[in-house]
C-alpha cells in the first residue's frame, strides 16, 4: 500500500536549497582542507548506511564510484575494522562518521576524538566533521519522507 508523506524538499524549497547550499559550503570546505572525494564518499556512504538511509546510500555509492572506489572497498565500509582495505585516514573518517551517527551516545568520545586527531590535521578534522553534519541531515530528511528508491532502470 502507497503512503503519502509530506516530501520536505517539494513543500518547503526554500529550506532544502539552503540544506543543498550548505552541503555545498561543506564540500569546498573539504576540498579546501584536505579531504579528497574518495574519503568524502566513504564518510558519506558510511553515515547513509548506519542512518538507514536507502536513497541517500544510491547517492553515495554513485559517487564513490566515480571518487574510484572499488566493489570490494565498498562492500567492505560495513566491516571496516576488521578490513585491511582502508587507508589510516579513511579508518579515521569511519570512526568520525559513526560517532557522529550516534551522537546521541554522549557525543564524540575522548577515545575517538584523540583517535581520529592523531591522524588528521584540524582542519580536516573540522571539514570531515561537517560533511558528517550535512549528510546526518539529508539523511533524516530522506528518511522520514520515505524517499523512493526503485530498482534501477525505473
Amino acid at each position: 500500500m502507497a503512503e503519502n508523506r509530506v516530501h520536505l524538499s517539494r513543500t518547503e524549497p526554500e529550506a532544502y536549497k539552503a540544506l543543498a547550499a550548505f552541503s555545498d559550503t561543506v564540500a569546498r570546505i573539504c576540498t579546501a582542507n584536505g579531504i579528497d572525494d574518495r574519503l568524502k564518499e566513504i564518510v558519506m556512504l558510511r553515515s547513509s548506511q548506519l542512518n538507514g538511509c536507502a536513497y541517500c546510500v544510491r547517492v553515495h555509492t554513485d559517487r564513490a564510484i566515480t571518487a574510484g572506489l572499488t566493489t570490494d572497498e565498498m562492500m567492505q565500509i560495513g566491516a571496516w575494522r576488521e578490513s585491511g582495505v582502508f587507508t589510516d585516514r579513511e579508518r579515521a573518517g569511519l570512526e568520525l562518521a559513526e560517532a557522529y551517527v550516534n551522537i546521541g551516545d554522549g557525543g564524540v568520545s575522548d577515545e575517538v576524538y584523540d583517535s581520529v586527531g592523531s591522524v588528521l590535521t584540524e582542519k580536516e578534522y573540522a571539514a570531515l566533521s561537517w560533511a558528517c553534519v550535512s549528510i546526518n541531515a539529508f539523511n533524516r530528511v530522506a528518511v522520514a519522507g520515505r524517499y523512493p528508491v526503485p530498482p534501477r532502470g525505473q
